[in-house]
C-alpha cells in the first residue's frame, strides 16, 4: 500500500508541473527582462603650478686605475653632497640612484689599442621642495664638480583638490554627453545604473635638462610652467 501511494503522489503533482510551463518547457511566471542603457566616458583636466622637483646630478671620474678612479669619485661625490645640503636639501631627500664603474680603452686609428683606463659614475636623486631654491641647487652642484645634470621634472605635493576638481568635471562631460546622445536618437535619458572612476597616473612633469658640467651662472633660471591633473570616469544610465 505504501508504494501506491506514492505513485498517486507523483502523478497527482506532475500535471501542476506543466501547466506552469510554457511549450519550451521554460515557467511562464520567470520574464527576461533586458535594460536599454547609454554608457558614455568623460574626462577632466586641471592645471596646477609645480611646487616642488626632482633633479639627477651625477659625476663621472676617470683614472688609470680602478681605485684611483673611485677615490677621485668619491671626493668630487662628496663635495657635491655638501653643496645640496648648503643649500637646504635635507639628506633623506638625497638618494644614490646610479654607480657604475667600467673599463675604457682608447685606440688609434688602425684600430690598436693605445690606453686603457677606468670610468666611475656617481648619480643621486634629489628632492627639492622648496621648488625656489632649485636653480641655486643646480648652479651649487655644478661649481662642487657635478659634470652630469640629466633633467628636471616637476610635481605637485598635494594633488587632492586638483584631482577632486577633475573627476568633477569629467562626471559633468559624461552626464552632457548622456544627454546629447539620448536627444540626438529620440529617446529620454533615465537613472544613472552605475559610475566608474578611472584611475589616472599622474607623472612628474619634464620641464629642463642639461649635460656636462662646468660653471653655470648663478642661480640657473627655471620657469617650471603647469602640469595637467587628469580624470575619467565611465557613466551608465538607462534609456527610456
Amino acid at each position: 500500500m505504501k508504494k501506491i501511494k506514492s505513485i498517486v503522489l507523483v502523478l497527482g503533482i506532475f500535471p501542476f508541473i506543466l501547466s506552469s510551463c510554457s511549450g519550451s518547457g521554460v515557467p511562464t511566471n520567470v520574464q527576461n527582462v533586458e535594460t536599454a542603457m547609454i554608457t558614455v566616458t568623460g574626462s577632466g583636466q586641471v592645471y596646477v603650478v609645480p611646487d616642488m622637483g626632482y633633479i639627477d646630478i651625477g659625476v663621472r671620474s676617470q683614472a688609470e686605475t680602478v681605485i684611483e678612479a673611485i677615490a677621485i669619485n668619491s671626493e668630487q661625490a662628496n663635495a657635491i653632497l655638501t653643496a645640496l645640503v648648503e643649500q637646504g636639501v635635507e639628506e633623506d631627500d638625497i638618494q644614490t640612484s646610479n654607480f657604475n664603474v667600467y673599463q675604457q680603452t682608447d685606440y688609434d686609428y688602425q684600430g690598436n689599442p693605445t690606453s686603457t683606463y677606468y670610468s666611475v659614475e656617481n648619480n643621486v636623486y634629489v628632492t627639492v621642495s622648496q621648488l625656489k631654491n632649485l636653480g641655486n641647487i643646480l648652479d651649487a652642484a655644478a661649481r662642487s664638480g657635478a659634470n652630469n645634470i640629466y633633467g628636471v621634472n616637476f610635481d605637485v605635493q598635494d594633488k587632492s583638490e586638483a584631482k577632486s576638481t577633475a573627476r568633477k568635471l569629467a562626471i559633468q562631460s559624461a552626464q552632457a554627453q548622456a544627454q546629447e546622445l539620448a536627444q540626438a536618437a529620440g529617446v529620454e535619458l533615465g537613472d544613472l545604473i552605475s559610475i566608474i572612476s578611472s584611475s589616472i597616473s599622474t607623472t612628474p612633469f619634464y620641464g629642463y635638462g642639461r649635460g656636462g658640467g662646468g660653471g653655470m651662472a648663478e642661480s640657473v633660471p627655471i620657469s617650471s610652467g603647469q602640469m595637467p591633473i587628469d580624470a575619467q570616469v565611465e557613466m551608465t544610465f538607462s534609456i527610456q
